[in-house]
């Protein structure tokens, strides 16, 4: 059985819609692809120990056999810089591993965060 022929004047908008769907599969896997590499951070909670430190926990997930390198800051009650640190971990054996940062402060912190997260080269 043949196909029926689009009607004349119709086969351009068939051709945009062909190439519109295979646009939005070729940018979904992309993002889908660049979502899941790279390091992905998420804050746990925080304690202050004292008027000088602040403890923060975090989440990293990662690729295992990989380090991780993370940016970590403590903030005043004004959300003033009070104190930062980068801290580097060694290659983890599981994917996700919670972490816990000790930072100095020059004051007495009510918060504390992570700025970022990369792998060691």
């Amino acid at each position: 059985m043949a196909l029926p022929r689009p009607v004349p004047g119709q086969a351009k908008w068939w051709l945009i819609g062909g190439i519109g769907i295979t646009l939005g599969i070729v940018l979904a896997t992309w993002w889908g692809v660049a979502a899941s590499q790279g390091v992905s951070w998420n804050d746990a909670g925080h304690t202050v120990v004292d008027d000088r430190s602040v403890q923060v926990r975090f989440d990293v997930t990662a690729d295992t056999g990989k380090g991780v390198s993370c940016q970590v800051k403590a903030l005043a009650v004004d959300h003033s810089v009070v104190g930062s640190r980068t801290v580097t971990y060694p290659p983890s054996k599981y994917r996700s591993t919670r972490y816990v940062a000790t930072i100095a402060t020059t004051q007495r912190a009510t918060t504390a965060t992570v700025d970022g997260c990369d792998y060691v080269p």
